[in-house]
C-alpha cells in the first residue's frame, strides 16, 4: 500500500469511529464536538493573597516566671500587644483590674469603631499557652493560635482577611445563653471546643461572669485544648485527617472561604508558627494571667 493510500484509509477509519461513537470518542481522537474535550474542568484560579510581615516585639525582653513561662501580659499595660493588621492595640481593648478587657459593641459580631482582634506581636511554633478568661452574659469570644496576618486582593483592592481564616480557634462562650452553643454539631461551638470542628469533652466551662482556666498546647502538629484542669480536645495538624476535617467544615476547598482552606491546611505556613490572638466578637470579655512556655 502506498503512502497516499495509508493516509486515505486512516481518514476513513477516523470518520467511521466518530460516527459510531456519537461524540463519545476517545480523548486522544480529534473528532469534531468530542465531549471529552468539552468536559475538561477549568484550571483552578490562583488565589490572590499574601502573608504580611508586620513589626514584632523582641520576645527575649519579656520576663520569665519561676515555672519557665514567658509572661505575655503584665497586668497593667498592653505592652507587646497590637491589633491584627495594626501597629497599636484597638481602642476597644483596655486593662481593667489586672485583666485585658474588651468593651464590646453589644451588637454581636458588629465591632465598635476602633475595635478589632488583639494579637501578641510575636510568632510561636511549639508552645504551651496558659491563661484565664471570663465571658459576659450572652457573650462570645475566642483564642486564636498559629495565626497569620494575611491580605487578599479582590476587584483590584487589598484588605486584611479575618484572622479566623488562617488560625484555629479555642472557643470562649456563655454556653447557657449564646445561641452558638446550640449550633454546629455535637456541641462543637461550646466553650473550649475547636470552633465548629471538635467539641470540648467533657464540657466543663463555668457560667458567665466566672473565671475559667484555658490551656493550649501545640507540639509538632499535636494540639491539645485544656479547660479548667481537664484536657477536652486533641487533634493533629498537617495530616490527612486534618484535611478531611477541613473538607467537612465551612472551610472546605472551593467553598465560601477558599483562601481559608489553603491557609488552614498548612496552618502556620512553612515555618509552622504564628500569632496568639484574642477575638473581638462584639461582646465584653476579660483575659488575664497570660503566659507561654516555648517547647523544644
Amino acid at each position: 500500500m502506498n503512502k497516499l493510500s495509508i493516509v486515505f484509509a486512516g481518514a476513513l477509519l477516523m470518520a467511521a469511529s466518530c460516527a459510531n461513537n456519537s461524540n463519545k470518542c476517545d480523548c486522544n481522537c480529534s473528532c469534531p464536538g468530542c465531549t471529552c474535550n468539552q468536559d475538561k474542568p477549568a484550571d483552578k484560579a490562583k488565589l490572590d493573597y499574601r502573608v504580611v510581615d508586620n513589626k514584632n516585639v523582641d520576645i527575649s525582653k519579656f520576663p520569665v516566671d519561676k515555672d519557665g513561662y514567658i509572661v505575655l501580659f503584665d497586668g497593667k499595660t498592653l505592652n507587646g500587644w497590637r491589633g491584627y493588621g495594626m501597629d497599636t492595640p484597638p481602642k476597644s481593648w483596655t486593662v481593667e483590674d489586672g485583666a485585658i478587657k474588651l468593651k464590646g459593641s453589644g451588637t454581636g459580631e458588629a465591632q465598635v469603631e476602633g475595635g478589632g482582634d488583639l494579637i501578641f506581636a510575636s510568632k510561636f511554633q511549639n508552645f504551651e499557652l496558659e491563661l484565664e478568661y471570663k465571658i459576659s452574659e450572652g457573650g462570645n469570644s475566642g483564642i486564636f493560635y498559629l495565626a497569620q496576618e494575611v491580605m487578599a486582593k479582590e476587584n483590584g483592592k487589598e484588605a486584611y482577611l479575618p484572622i479566623w481564616q488562617s488560625a484555629s480557634e479555642y472557643q470562649v462562650l456563655d454556653n447557657d445563653r449564646h445561641p452558638d452553643a446550640k449550633l454546629g454539631q455535637d456541641g462543637n461551638r461550646m466553650s473550649g471546643s475547636l470552633y465548629d470542628m471538635i467539641p470540648a469533652k467533657p464540657q466543663n466551662a463555668k457560667p458567665a461572669g466566672e473565671w475559667n482556666t484555658a490551656k493550649i498546647m501545640v507540639y509538632k502538629g499535636t494540639v491539645i485544648h485544656g479547660q479548667n484542669g481537664q484536657n477536652v480536645v486533641e487533634y493533629h495538624l498537617w495530616t490527612p485527617k486534618w484535611t478531611e476535617m477541613l473538607q467537612a467544615s465551612k472551610f472546605k476547598e472551593n467553598g465560601d472561604f477558599p483562601i481559608a482552606y489553603e491557609l488552614l491546611n498548612n496552618m502556620g505556613g512553612d515555618k509552622h508558627e504564628g500569632y496568639i490572638g484574642l477575638q473581638d466578637h462584639g461582646d465584653d470579655v476579660w483575659y488575664r494571667n497570660i503566659r507561654v512556655k516555648i517547647l523544644k
